[in-house]
């Protein structure tokens, strides 16, 4: 008899162990042999005014209930008339080491090859959760119609399939968000990486996500 694997996964008021070998020909991470999507998300343009968010649900369908990107607003920070608000985005971070994928035993989620994309493949999707557990992000949810994980997938099937860019990149008012690709050294994205001080949520955990951020100039940075 092979040996067993037991992993031992903590998050959203859950314990979950899994027993037995997994799959690691379905739920392996895939290498990267085409482009590497990332993008940067830069605090000091943010408003807060949610058009990103709207964009994604009428783009994506996500039902009402859900969402695959939310804005987070803390504040204020000092007292009116000089108080300032921080805007946080919440959504998939794409990470090059996606602790998603490597849980799920069907092999559903996955890191597209072509693109870097951490994906989900419905077809596949049990709705076990496990990915919802492993996230550390907590940016997973079962969508309630096709009862699957889903997530952000920086609009994928729509907005990439038609070349266009990511809705939220779309609608964004004041130019917040930079996409591209990061391991093109003459992109957009890498020149702004290497031009402003950034900062990426978690990074002591291994993940490598490539989310990246341009922190706000108020108050204390939340990775």
């Amino acid at each position: 008899m092979s040996c067993s694997r037991r992993h031992f996964i903590a998050g959203m008021g859950a314990v979950i162990f899994m027993t037995g070998p997994v799959n690691r020909s379905l739920a392996q991470t895939m290498s990267i042999n085409g482009i590497r999507y990332g993008m940067v998300y830069d605090e000091t343009r943010c408003i807060g005014c949610t058009a990103c968010m709207d964009a994604c649900r009428q783009v994506n369908k996500v039902p009402e209930g859900v969402s695959r990107l939310n804005i987070i607003r803390t504040g204020p920070i000092g007292e009116f008339p000089e108080a300032k608000y921080q805007f946080y985005r919440h959504s998939c971070q794409h990470c090059d080491n996606p602790p998603c994928v490597d849980v799920c035993p069907t092999g559903a989620s996955y890191k597209d090859a072509a693109t870097g994309i951490v994906e989900v493949n419905p077809e596949r999707c049990v709705g076990c959760q496990y990915c919802i557990a492993a996230c550390p992000y907590r940016v997973r949810f079962i969508h309630p119609v096709r009862k699957t994980a889903d997530k952000c997938n920086f609009c994928r099937d729509t907005n990439l399939a038609q070349g266009k860019l990511p809705a939220c990149v779309e609608s964004c008012p004041t130019k917040a968000l930079t996409f591209g690709n990061l391991d093109d050294p003459n992109s957009d994205i890498v020149k702004l990486i290497e031009n402003k001080t950034t900062y990426r949520a978690k990074v002591h955990l291994g993940t490598e996500p490539k989310m990246y951020r341009i922190p706000s100039k108020h108050g204390e940075i939340k990775g």
